[in-house]
């Protein structure tokens, strides 16, 4: 049943090979700030911030940038890693959005790496992760093996058993 993540992948990367938007997930106010710089590099692509910090604020880091409001997306539905991605996926598709830059922290990437390939190939979406320098521990396994497994059950079921 896996098999074909890969295969979706493999159509996404190459009918997308560079990325349409930038995607990056909340948590730290720094990966929004290093997000509106790197964004400066970017300047035709969508930015959406999954669960940031508050919207004043992010406004404010975008603004300082000189990234304008129309081009960011602020999303505050998600309330954890997994589901920064399965609220976002079917905006993406509609947008038809087949190729992300994901921006987290570098102690974060591992997890979100495992369930943007789950969540986002599951759906013919590729991503290019981009990380965000820290100075904290790498999370462990067992976080990223429980949201492995989330993230399969929202594939099977649609639901990402937040509330386990």
């Amino acid at each position: 049943m896996l098999m074909f993540i890969p295969v979706r992948l493999a159509i996404a990367y190459h009918q997308a090979p560079q990325p349409q938007a930038i995607l990056v997930l909340g948590g730290d106010g720094n990966r929004e700030e290093f997000t509106a710089q790197f964004a400066e590099f970017y300047p035709a692509l969508k930015i959406w911030v999954s669960s940031g910090t508050v919207p004043k604020k992010a406004r404010a880091i975008f603004q300082a940038a000189g990234i304008a409001d129309k081009r960011v997306y602020l999303d505050y539905r998600a309330t954890d890693t997994v589901t920064n991605f399965t609220t976002l996926v079917k905006v993406f598709q509609q947008q038809q959005i087949q190729h992300l830059f994901l921006i987290t922290s570098d102690f974060h990437m591992p997890r979100a790496k495992a369930i943007a390939t789950l969540v986002l190939g599951s759906q013919g979406i590729a991503f290019t992760p981009i990380a965000v320098p820290s100075n904290q521990n790498q999370e462990s396994i067992f976080h990223i093996l429980r949201d492995i497994a989330r993230s399969l059950l929202w594939i099977v079921t649609g639901h990402t058993g937040a509330s386990f």
